[in-house]
């Protein structure tokens, strides 16, 4: 087993507290995007599974058996690492998802809104990715600029990147702040298109973020 990053505990599944009815909580979240895609329930034997085979098993109340997910849509989970909670009595799947994780079709089951409002700016990072990667695999530089782009070459890309961060600087330096979210936003893009070139996935660079992170201080200093 890999060591776990800084920060997490090594926890073993003899260690996981589940409920009278043998079942933990299993909250499944995009590892890209941090979106929470659905709440179900595990038993061992599916816990077990999700982390020897590396994609989301779960328990079925309904039906009283093991499920896996996107066995029959094909919309199936690949999981990049399980968490558990500080109590033992909960986990956290991190996936990459093939495809919609609700019955209905939608990303996540939680498209239903009580309350606040919606933002999701990792969400979107992540989705734009995917959809560059999309535009990348499909190749119709006649109809996208993204496929347009890719195919001009990494000189070109970098070019794009180059002169998207100078106008995020001049609007910066000029002061203008809607300037700079909309410049800002056509980096980023920019710089997608550049990891799609250089087959740089965004959880890659999340990771190094990471890593570079300063430890948290446990006496209430930063």
């Amino acid at each position: 087993m890999m060591n776990p990053p800084e920060g997490v505990q090594a926890m073993t599944i003899d260690q996981v507290r589940f409920d009278a009815q043998g079942l933990v909580p299993a909250i499944v979240q995009d590892a890209d995007s941090g979106r929470v895609l659905t709440m179900a329930y595990m038993n061992r034997d599916a816990l077990e599974r999700t982390v020897s085979d590396g994609q989301t098993w779960l328990w079925s109340r309904s039906r009283a058996q093991l499920w896996h997910k996107g066995a029959t849509s094909g919309h199936t989970q690949n999981v990049r690492g399980v968490l558990v909670d500080c109590d033992a009595d909960a986990v956290l799947v991190l996936v990459e998802p093939a495809g919609p994780a609700c019955h209905t079709g939608a990303r996540t089951c939680f498209f239903t809104q009580l309350s606040g409002t919606l933002e999701e700016p990792f969400a979107a990072l992540a989705d734009l990715a995917r959809t560059v990667a999309a535009r990348a695999a499909d190749g119709d530089s006649a109809s996208s600029y993204t496929a347009s782009l890719l195919a001009r070459g990494i000189d070109t890309v970098c070019k794009k990147v180059g002169e998207e961060a100078t106008e995020v600087v001049l609007a910066a330096k000029g002061a203008e702040r809607d300037q700079v979210i909309y410049e800002s936003a056509d980096l980023l893009y920019h710089l997608t298109v550049l990891w799609e070139a250089t087959g740089v996935r965004p959880h890659e660079v999340a990771t190094e973020l990471a890593r570079r992170r300063a430890p948290v201080e446990t006496n209430g200093t930063a």
